[in-house]
């Protein structure tokens, strides 16, 4: 049985090209479209030393991921917020969150 909680990358092993592949399939089982970096916005993380210095997430990163991802809950990984702590964020329940507020919204 899957948890809500449990985590996409470190819990069930998945991979950049798992989370292309769990892009396609939301898409085709809700009859949604899914932004490029919109449900997996890691760029966000990159080359930008406002959002990120020396491994951590700033406070105005934070505000970003806020932004860019209102599906996600930034709590935790607020408390402590390493680029590596990242991945903790895509579990089963961010993406049933996502799902429910494109559905909710009514974005095809």
């Amino acid at each position: 049985m899957i948890k809500r909680n449990i985590s996409l990358r470190y819990d069930l092993g998945a991979e950049s090209i798992d989370y292309l592949d769990i892009v396609f399939r939301l898409e085709r089982e809700f009859g949604i479209k899914i932004p490029r970096n919109e449900l997996f916005p890691e760029a966000v993380l990159q080359g930008d030393p406002d959002i990120v210095q020396n491994g951590k997430v700033t406070p105005k990163g934070i505000e970003e991921l806020k932004e860019k991802m209102p599906f996600a809950d930034l709590t935790e990984f607020a408390k402590n917020p390493e680029v590596n702590n990242f991945s903790d964020l895509f579990t089963v329940a961010l993406i049933a969150r996502y799902i429910e507020g494109k559905l909710a919204a009514g974005k095809n």
